[in-house]
């Protein structure tokens, strides 16, 4: 049993990382970093949950729900910082997690990273494949709708028959693609992303500049609706439920770090990447969500399009398909930073012989793990041509909050272990950060109701079996102390 709970040290993980012939490609400095944090938090959640929280739990103070949540992001981002230049090496929080609390513990949280990463990107891909639908419709191109959605969904088409789906092939063109551009370089994937992230910064900030001529100051009253007897149902409770809801559109910060052995020099840029992004994101969050809720009455909001709804308010209808537009970007950067993340979490766990080797397995020219992305791409497919948005997106914020709990109280136990560990960047207030981070970070998790719950037991219980039937019997660790 005690096998189980065996960590590897600080530098025997930095240099096994750089051991071997072929590494990842050092290419990436902090701009890159912040472009690729922007590039996985700015998407479907600031689109689209703005309204439909605004609508169901906060109203106006949906903004304020927006700041519980990068809260709870900063105390993780502090801590992630912290880790990410102690342990400048791809795989993020299971890393982490192998050095402070070992092996069984860095499964269980690599394990429900691929709620976050592989599923979110199925997630979004749906969501992807929605908006490119609605505007090559505008543009008067109408693609068969019994391949635009899944078996499990019918689409109603203009003269009010249903039909039923039988793929989503735009949702598996667009993770082919981007599977395709990771395979091929980190710098290349930089790059575009970089590009796309430009454009959606452009599009959010066109909208706040706009909108806030056209703001009424009476849709501000009441700022938090007063409850309405029902956990979650405004009041108090309602942005706190608000927080837990949002949390979906900061998912991805935490990505940053998994790129950190691809970093140039991770010491100084990984804090400015992960924190960096994380405020720039949060300011123009609170922004936009105060610009939609004094254009339009919350109670208008909750509507899968609500941006729409704000822009027919002023005589800019031509920005509706600007909008569209951006979100489009907005889903293809975070589907991006997604996949990309999730590669690298299983080429660290691969190197630990916690999965097939084939996920460490690095392209001798391109310096990627070309064959893992391919593998991903062959997982995410199925969730994104199959499945309705609803099953598959339900599941990747508890996931991340999760994982988020487990790497604050990594920081704290890594501080009574090896407290005179070169740290070049300090969590400060510690405990009292990774305290409250592990506090903050679970309240969203219990308000997002026992549904959510259930389907993250039922997923780590999958990954208990296939951890005792395969991995602990190929575990590396376990091998050198045998």
């Amino acid at each position: 049993m005690s096998s189980l709970f065996a960590t590897k040290s600080v530098d025997f993980i930095i240099a096994e990382s750089e051991g071997g012939k072929v590494h990842l490609k050092r290419t990436l400095g902090w701009g890159n970093l912040i472009a690729l944090g922007i590039g996985a938090i700015i998407g479907s959640g600031l689109f689209s949950l703005t309204g439909v929280t605004a609508a169901q739990n906060s109203g106006p103070g949906v903004a304020l729900s927006m700041i519980v949540a990068a809260i709870g992001c900063a105390f993780a981002g502090l801590c992630y910082s912290e880790f990410s230049c102690m342990i400048p090496v791809a795989g993020s929080a299971y890393t982490y997690a192998y050095t402070t609390m070992g092996e069984w513990l860095a499964w269980i949280i690599g394990w429900d990273l691929v709620l976050e990463y592989a599923v979110g990107s199925s997630t979004v891909s749906i969501s992807w494949s929605a908006y490119v639908v609605s505007l090559l419709h505008t543009f008067g191109i109408n693609l068969p709708p019994q391949f635009v959605a899944g078996p499990f969904e019918a689409l109603k088409l203009p003269d009010g028959t249903m039909v039923q789906g039988i793929a989503n092939i735009p949702a598996v063109i667009i993770v082919f693609l981007i599977s395709l551009l990771l395979m091929v370089g980190i710098k290349e994937s930089a790059r575009t992303n970089a590009v796309i992230v430009v454009i959606k910064l452009l599009v959010v900030v066109t909208f706040i500049a706009i909108g806030w001529h056209y703001i009424d100051p009476h849709n501000y009253t009441p700022f938090v609706p007063a409850n309405t007897g029902k956990f979650g149902n405004f009041g108090f409770s309602g942005v706190m439920m608000g927080a837990g809801t949002i949390f979906f559109a900061y998912i991805g910060f935490d990505a940053v770090s998994t790129a950190a052995q691809e970093c140039k020099t991770p010491q100084k840029d990984m804090p400015i990447g992960i924190i960096g992004s994380l405020a720039i994101c949060t300011v123009l969050y609170v922004l936009f969500g105060f610009v939609l809720t004094g254009m339009v009455s919350y109670t208008q909001l909750g509507v899968a399009a609500p941006v729409a709804i704000a822009i027919d308010k002023t005589p800019y209808i031509w920005m509706n398909n600007l909008i569209k537009f951006g979100i489009i970007c907005g889903f293809t950067s975070v589907m991006l930073v997604m996949l990309l993340g999730q590669s690298r979490v299983f080429y660290s766990m691969s190197r630990d012989g916690l999965v097939p080797r084939i996920f460490s397995e690095i392209h001798p020219r391109f310096q990627t793990p070309w064959r893992s992305n391919l593998l991903f791409f062959f997982f995410v497919a199925p969730f994104s041509a199959f499945l309705p948005l609803s099953i598959v997106g339900h599941m990747t914020s508890i996931g991340t909050l999760f994982a988020f709990v487990i790497v604050c109280g990594g920081v704290w136990i890594m501080r009574v272990k090896n407290p005179n560990a070169v740290r070049p960047f300090k969590t400060p207030l510690v405990p009292l950060v990774p305290i409250l981070g592990m506090v903050w970070n679970f309240a969203m998790m219990y308000s997002l109701g026992w549904t959510n719950w259930l389907r993250l037991i039922v997923w780590l219980v999958i990954g208990q079996a296939i951890y005792f039937l395969y991995s602990r019997h190929h575990s590396h660790l376990r091998t050198r102390k045998a």
